[in-house]
Parts: C-alpha cells; structure tokens; sequence
C-alpha cells in the first residue's frame, strides 16, 4: 500500500525569543539569545544562574486568570502555542474533521513547579491547602487532554514522554498514526516549564549544566570548544499534521512534508550517549531509509546538540559517519533558546521547517572554536542555502535517539 503524503499546515510556538513562530524565527536568523539571569527565584546558591525563559507572558490569551491558577505553567505554554497552529491551520473553520482529530502532546517533566509548590503548602499549611486541581494542574497527559477539551477533538488523545526526544516522538508517531487512519488530522508537540529551584538543582546536582554565567547570552555555546554544559529554556512548540490531499481538498497551505522518521535506543548509559554514536547514527539512518533518500540528498541538519562538552562532539561523529566529510551544514538553534528538554524537538522541528520555507540556515551563535577533529560547518551566522531536505535531531536520557526528516513543500 502507497504511503500517504502527510504535510504540516499549522505551527505554534512559544519561545525564550519570541512569542509567536514568526517572532522566535526572526530572532534566531538575527542571532539573538534569550538566555539572561533567572528571574524566577533567587539562583545566587546555585553553580548556574542563567536560563530561557519566556519573558512577558500572558496565559489570558487563552485562559481566564481563575482557570490559569489552577494548571501549571507548562500547560499555559501549551494552549497559547496551540492556538497559533491551529489559526494558522485553518482548523477550527473545518468542525466535521473534530471527531477524528487527534492530540498527541508531550513533556519531558511536566508540572514541576506546581509539584515543588505544593510539596511545601502541604509541609507548611497542611492538607487542607492543597488544591483539588494539583494533580490535573501537574500530569503530563493534560496538555493532550486540555487541548481535546477546549476544541472537542475527539480523536486520539494521549501524550509521550521521553526525555528530550519527546518533542520528535510525537511528530513521528502522529505521522504513523495518520499513516494507519486512526486519525484525519493530528495535533502533535511538546511543552515545558522546569525552570525552578527543583528542576535546575537536580541538572546542577547531574554537572549537565553551564556556569558559564557572565554574559548570559554567551552561556549556551553548542559545539563550541569552551562549552561546558547546557542552558535550560521552556515554552511550547505545537503542529498541525494531515494527509496532502485533505490539507489542499480543505484550501490550508501545506508548510512542509514529513518524509522520514527514525528511532533507536543506545543500549548505554542513563545520561551519557553511547561513546561511539551508535545510537545517533542508527537514528538518522533509519529515519533517511525511511525517507527513501540518500544521505546527500539532504541539506541542512538541526543537531541536537546542547553544548555538552561529550553529546556534540558525538553526535558530530554519528553525523560525519553517515555523511562523510561533506555533510551538511549543522547548527544548533539551541544556541539561541537553550535546550527545552521535552519541548526540544518539536520547537527544533518547526525552525527546520521554517529554515526550508525561507531557504535559510539557521546559525550556531556562541561558535567560535571548534573541536580539533570536527569537520562540520555549524553555521556561525544566518545564510541562504538551497535544499531540499532537512533532518532535526532529538536525544534523551536513557539512551533515546529520534530523527525527523522533512521535505520543502512546493505547490
């Protein structure tokens, strides 16, 4: 059986740089930081004090400030970004397609600032303080439940969560699941909020972190010799899949076709890639496999590089075994919004596709250095290119690896 043509007609995002997809892309192509001080708490105990975070936000685009009380930060991301995916999609004008549109949003830890909150209301107050909302306000699976019930989709509703590979498993298993008819249309993405006093001391206590604070903006240095660590972000990236020709029946506007996805597992080590890239490596194979495409037919590669001093220097490796010396170009837009965690993927996924739209490349700013025994050519400002096909990596803790290709729609 032939495969369906699924394409993407909506993106949202919310951002360390932007509120809005087309807000976060011009800041990348600018090459500006959203990594400042942390604001939320007082961060002076800790080795790290910087991260990116989203700045002025207001859940009452979406959410009245009663109901905005009662569900975690991580969930109002999630709603604000899906609303622009869903205006951009067109939708919400199509009420027919609501019993077989599905949900699939994920997140790598949740609502973690609600858990740390209440832990301590009910260590400082007592049982009765605790909200009868904390636990729907916390889990995971209510960004796919919420979205379900603020629009009546009626589809397939569930969430996955896999570490910082969240974000391209739901693009890849909503492609799937469009592939089989369990839906017409999926909704697939991830969100997160885990900058808290909880959420850096654990990435502290783990030495994953950056203590490169001063200037913040030059903190999240991806491939750079002098990197020592990642910098957390949050916000949201959300989209919007369906078959080709129910996307072109409906009058939307296809932004790109999903062509490949790979996975696979390292096998290794909790935290630490396999030394040998093996994991990344079967990922991207698999993932151009699936596509039907050879590795020279692609053009560009969103790394999920997030400036640890072993993970780029390894997918570095995994990327020029398969492509050999005249890979693409690879960048890390991690440079700019520090990495999401749970988010990663699928706000990595939509700068891909935008960098296919405009026929730019995104670039690695920070970069300055790199390795002695790194070939690659990481984009150290924002340039036009002409390619076809892009690939987006996402890996995770436990050893989860994830790869998404995409294809530039031409109409």
């Amino acid at each position: 059986m032939a495969r369906k043509r699924i394409v993407v007609t909506g993106m949202g995002l919310i951002s360390p740089v932007g509120h809005s997809v087309a807000e976060s892309w011009k800041a990348i192509l600018e090459g500006r930081s959203g990594i400042g001080p942390i604001t939320y708490f007082d961060p002076s105990p800790y080795p790290t004090r910087v991260a990116g975070e989203v700045k002025h936000f207001d859940p009452s685009r979406v959410l009245d400030p009663k109901t905005a009380r009662r569900y975690d930060r991580f969930l109002h991301f999630l709603l604000v970004a899906a609303r622009e995916a869903l205006e951009q999609s067109g939708l919400l004008e199509y009420p027919e397609l609501f019993e077989e549109t599905g949900v699939l949003i994920g997140s790598g830890i949740g609502g973690i600032r609600n858990i740390e909150e209440t832990v301590l209301l009910l260590h400082e107050k007592g049982l009765k303080y605790v909200s009868p909302f904390f636990v729907p306000g916390s889990i995971i699976n209510m960004a796919s439940g919420l979205l379900s019930i603020e629009y009546g989709f009626k589809g397939p509703n569930l969430s996955v969560v896999s570490a910082c590979s969240t974000g391209n498993h739901t693009i890849g298993e909503g492609y799937h699941m469009l592939q089989r008819g369990d839906a017409r249309v999926m909704i697939v993405g991830g969100t997160e909020a885990s900058i808290t006093p909880l959420g850096l001391a654990g990435f502290c206590a783990a030495r994953a972190l950056s203590t490169l604070n001063e200037p913040p903006e030059a903190a999240s240095r991806p491939f750079d010799r002098s990197r020592d660590g990642f910098v957390m972000g949050e916000g949201a990236g959300v989209l919007v899949l369906e078959p080709l020709d129910q996307a072109l029946a409906r009058g939307a506007r296809p932004l790109a076709e999903i062509v490949g996805y790979g996975m696979s597992a390292d096998a290794y080590h909790i935290t630490a890639p396999h030394p040998a890239g093996e994991g990344a490596y079967r990922s991207m194979k698999r993932a151009l496999e699936h596509a039907g495409i050879p590795p020279a037919e692609v053009g560009y590669i969103n790394a999920h590089a997030t400036g640890t001093p072993v993970g780029d220097i390894i997918e570095v490796e995994a990327i020029v075994r398969l492509f050999g010396q005249n890979a693409p170009p690879t960048s890390s837009t991690k440079s700019a919004v520090g990495h999401l965690l749970g988010a990663a993927g699928a706000i990595e996924a939509i700068f891909t596709i935008q960098a296919l739209r405009d026929q730019m490349l995104p670039p690695t700013i920070n970069f300055r250095e790199p390795e002695p025994n790194d070939p690659l050519d990481h984009v150290p400002v924002a340039r036009p290119a002409v390619f076809e096909y892009a690939l987006s990596n996402a890996f995770g803790f436990g050893g989860t690896n994830t790869t998404v290709v995409f294809r530039r729609y031409e109409g």
